[in-house]
């Protein structure tokens, strides 16, 4: 199956209403949904209305935008300051964080449901921030849930200590949650023009295309008729309709 997840569902107004479209012309399987932002509850509503697969993008690396609790806009700021500090924050455990992390996931979670009336389809996170050290050590994000894990990618495409690094988060992973078999971005894809392997593979795993519909390189291709086309040879499906297989 390929599951099309398009990511900052209700993060603005315009982010919400292009993946609407794409979503209307079968482009767009899944989304992931930010709340205490702009657009978070007029998103709910049209997704609730119009039969959205809805996943939680957890927030800990960028402001929220619309009244939030004091406590926890301020354990979030205290996140965000230190994930945003340096690329490879995300590798380093904070100690002094460990409850704040926990709260502001089990904030977002709440919010979640309070807003679409049930939990998420599954969990991801905003500049893939729920892979951060301080998520997994602590296993904050409940066990057999379904979980974005990280990028896939083919020997020579990156270091071998970012692919050892990315091995090791999945070992870490496996076994705890459903992912898909592998998961790209669309963006790579265009620009390394690797779309045909990721279409390719959907027809024997459960492959996650990431997309930013208001990216316009990004739009114009999942509006694209020839894109469609091609998306009619396979199966497509929402992270809820998903069955976890092995990875390959």
């Amino acid at each position: 199956m390929l599951i099309i997840n398009a990511d900052d569902w209700g993060r603005s107004k315009e982010e919400t209403d292009i993946t609407l479209v794409c979503h209307a012309l079968g482009s767009v399987t899944s989304v992931s949904a930010m709340v205490y932002m702009k657009d978070s509850e007029r998103a709910a509503e049209i997704a609730l209305s119009h039969r959205v697969d809805t996943g939680l993008h957890l927030n800990f690396s960028e402001a929220f935008t619309s009244p939030a609790p004091p406590r926890l806009r301020d354990a979030q700021n205290r996140i965000a300051r230190f994930l945003n500090g340096s690329k490879y924050r995300v590798l380093f455990y904070h100690p002094r964080l460990r409850n704040a992390f926990r709260y502001v996931y089990e904030a977002q979670a709440e919010e979640f449901h309070r807003i679409y009336g049930r939990p998420p389809s599954r969990f991801d996170g905003h500049q893939h921030m729920h892979l951060c050290s301080n998520m997994l050590l602590d296993q904050i994000l409940p066990q057999g849930q379904r979980v974005r894990g990280t990028f896939t990618f083919q020997q020579g495409e990156k270091g071998p200590l970012n692919r050892a690094y990315r091995a090791l988060v999945h070992w870490w992973m496996d076994g705890a949650y459903i992912m898909p078999d592998y998961f790209f971005a669309l963006s790579d894809c265009l620009r390394y023009n690797r779309l045909e392997r990721v279409l390719a593979l959907a027809k024997i795993a459960n492959v996650e295309l990431m997309t930013h519909p208001a990216e316009a390189e990004e739009y114009a291709h999942l509006s694209s008729e020839n894109f469609r086309q091609r998306l009619g040879t396979l199966t497509t499906g929402s992270h809820a309709q998903s069955v976890q297989t092995s990875r390959l």
